[in-house]
């Protein structure tokens, strides 16, 4: 009988903290809807300015899903400290994320690369790789761009992986 009690007052107890909500308490608006629509041509232009190199992974995963939907032209205007990983005397220590830019320059995604930041960091247009094109300015590129119908992105790098265990981390699946 001592068991069943405890049971009852366990049982109790996970119904009122939720974890054993009956469904429709857990979905009071229903189930999302799912509109998987095709969309038309949009160019785009990618405002990079990252300190941190290993965001150009999270770029290329951006470009590669868009071009997977939005029929476009990319261009990506690079005015930043990213701007180390092109250096040719570089190529070896991020030699993976490079050859993935380089993937995408050849898949028809433009590299373009601000002189004046370029100048400033210490490097100039031949110390650059060959799928690199060096404009002028940078902000001045994008707004360019954006006079010609090409919509700006600045794609802030923010993982959305495992992101549904923010607050709940203790609720995280083992990998």
């Amino acid at each position: 009988m001592k068991l069943f009690n405890t049971l009852l007052m366990v049982s109790g107890l996970l119904s009122v903290t939720g974890v054993m909500a009956a469904p429709e308490e857990l979905a009071p608006y229903g189930t999302a809807k799912t509109n998987m629509h095709t969309y038309a041509p949009i160019n785009r232009v990618f405002d990079v300015n990252y300190e941190d190199p290993a965001n150009l992974n999270a770029l290329y995963g951006f470009i590669t899903n868009i071009d997977k939907v939005v029929p476009g032209k990319s261009v990506v205007v690079l005015h930043g400290p990213e701007m180390r990983v092109f250096a040719k005397e570089n190529y070896l220590k991020f030699q993976g994320i490079v050859d993935k830019m380089a993937e995408l320059s050849k898949q028809g995604t433009e590299f373009r690369m601000c002189n004046n930041a370029m100048h400033a960091a210490g490097f100039k247009a031949e110390d650059m790789d060959g799928f690199i094109t060096v404009i002028p300015a940078g902000f001045a590129e994008i707004i360019d761009l954006e006079s010609k119908g090409y919509q700006p992105i600045n794609p802030l790098v923010t993982a959305v992986k495992d992101s549904r265990y923010i607050e709940h981390p203790e609720k995280k699946p083992a990998n």
